[in-house]
């Protein structure tokens, strides 16, 4: 029996999230997307494959994905696993760590840079975002924020968003702090 023409998905077809709209709050992805953002986004973004951030993007937030290609306006930490490409139109405002990094002339960074051999969420990468304490602590997140809310959880928080460093996080689990 032949199928329609309609029936038949080519396998390799790459499927993309292309976002136009003015968005906030943590976008999270455990599995591969490739994610374009064009409009404008505030909060945190946490992707596995690509992130594609558009010349007319406006992105307030910090940013961990695998591979991320920076064409607008971003202001907010990079952490980039594989590579971060930054298109000659790019505007970061924000640290960035990562293994490779691209920069095209004409790309503005403001802000530190980390590259280290391996993957930028080696042992060594020491700020993680909220969600990752929570992962990592392995405690839900509400209860990570109200704990850095009050000031019970070492942490700073940079453009509305709570920044953690590892180190310090490791030194206070240790000391035996942790009250769940």
């Amino acid at each position: 029996m032949r199928k329609r023409r309609e029936e038949i998905v080519p396998q390799n077809e790459e499927k993309v999230l292309d976002v136009t709209a003015s968005m906030q709050g943590s976008l999270r992805f455990d599995d591969p997307v490739n994610l374009r953002i064009n409009g404008k986004f505030d909060g945190t973004l946490d992707t596995k494959g690509k992130l594609h951030i558009g010349k007319d993007a406006k992105i307030r937030a910090n940013v961990n994905g695998e591979v991320v290609t920076i064409a607008g306006y971003v202001e907010g930490n990079i952490c980039a696993t594989s590579i971060l490409r930054l298109e000659g139109s790019a505007k970061l405002f924000g640290d960035i760590e990562t293994p490779r990094l691209a920069v095209e002339e004409g790309a503005i960074v403001n802000g530190q840079i980390r590259m280290e051999n391996g993957t930028a969420s080696s042992p060594k990468s020491n700020f993680m975002t909220l969600s990752q304490v929570a992962d990592y602590l392995e405690v839900d997140i509400t209860k990570i924020n109200e704990w850095a809310n009050n000031g019970m959880l070492p942490g700073d928080k940079h453009s509305g968003e709570w920044i953690f460093d590892r180190l310090k996080l490791d030194q206070w689990v240790s000391q035996g702090k942790i009250k769940v």
